[in-house]
């Protein structure tokens, strides 16, 4: 497993994240193993939110950790906040919410401390002002030492950075090999039609230029949750090319996949949401998948993306 340096502590934290956004309806002795397998191939870094499974998701791993207290020295725990869902589902960056949903995922965690909090989803009507107050008094607590956001664009971290104090250590982005928006703009730059248009205000740029963790999330989906693309009929040229360097690295198809992501030159981490524990090993080999500059692009293309 490699591994990349992360918040103020420089902390080691592996490039696979275990994401635990589907583990709401496993038992407690099944989250404890995924747990188990993570670390035993050298994932130290797990992902949740407050709305996964409505708090269920982090109310497991804290059964988990009450049950096994020995295993949280070894555990990078992140989570997320600001998403509420109630009549609908809205937005909600303010000061007291955001320490009001902190207070509720420690308690959910039975723990004390949050490795990392992540902004979940921006919010128009964010005050930078708030949340600058609300992430000090969470640091100066000790109850948050690392901070970042998710699915940000530069100009929504710059107006959080005009007043917060911590660095914003991480931002989560989606990206895989059939999602790909992000790289489009960059490839046809000064060039007609719609894949020129830069909606996402350089984003990839701006978290290497800041020395911030990109956390990829859905690596092995197309589009917004449409399905995994891996074995797909849909993206039959795609799959001979991720089966045939399975071959040549003696891993899965899915790995290639993975391994396609952490190979964009920036602190890279890939979030996997498996919770089959040989799947999740599976996604661990990535790590060792070094692809070169012509492979990379062979599976760009392969998508169904094209080049100038």
């Amino acid at each position: 497993m490699r591994y990349i340096t992360l918040g103020q502590d420089d902390k080691e934290l592996s490039e696979i994240v275990l994401g635990m956004m589907r583990i709401e309806d496993k038992s407690v002795k099944e989250v404890e193993e995924l747990v188990e397998t993570a670390l035993s191939v050298g994932i130290n870094a797990f992902d949740l939110a407050d709305i996964y499974g409505r708090g269920r998701c982090e109310e497991l791993l804290g059964l988990v950790l009450k049950n096994r207290p020995d295993l949280r020295e070894k555990m990078w725990i992140q989570s997320k906040c600001g998403i509420r869902i109630e009549e609908f589902t809205y937005f909600d960056f303010s000061k007291d919410y955001i320490i009001k949903s902190v207070d509720g995922i420690l308690q959910r965690l039975k723990i004390d401390n949050l490795d990392s909090l992540l902004l979940h989803r921006p919010d128009a009507l964010m005050e930078a002002d708030q949340v600058a107050e609300a992430f000090e008094i969470l640091h100066t607590s000790g109850k948050v030492r690392d901070f970042g956001a998710s699915n940000q664009n530069p100009m929504m971290m710059e107006l959080l950075k005009k007043e917060v104090k911590q660095p914003l250590s991480i931002n989560q982005l989606q990206l895989s090999a059939a999602f790909t928006p992000g790289f489009e703009s960059g490839f046809h730059v000064n060039m007609e039609g719609n894949k020129a248009a830069v909606r996402d205000g350089s984003v990839f740029e701006y978290c290497k230029l800041n020395d911030m963790v990109i956390q990829a999330w859905s690596v092995l989906q197309f589009g917004y949750f449409k399905g995994n693309f891996v074995g797909n009929e849909k993206f039959q040229q795609l799959n001979q090319v991720l089966n045939r360097l399975a071959l040549k690295y003696s891993v899965s198809p899915s790995a290639i996949a993975i391994a396609w992501v952490l190979r964009y030159p920036a602190k890279m981490q890939a979030v996997v949401g498996t919770t089959n524990p040989k799947h999740l090993i599976e996604a661990s080999q990535a790590s060792k998948v070094n692809l070169t500059r012509k492979e990379w692009y062979e599976i760009y293309i392969a998508a169904g993306n094209d080049l100038p």
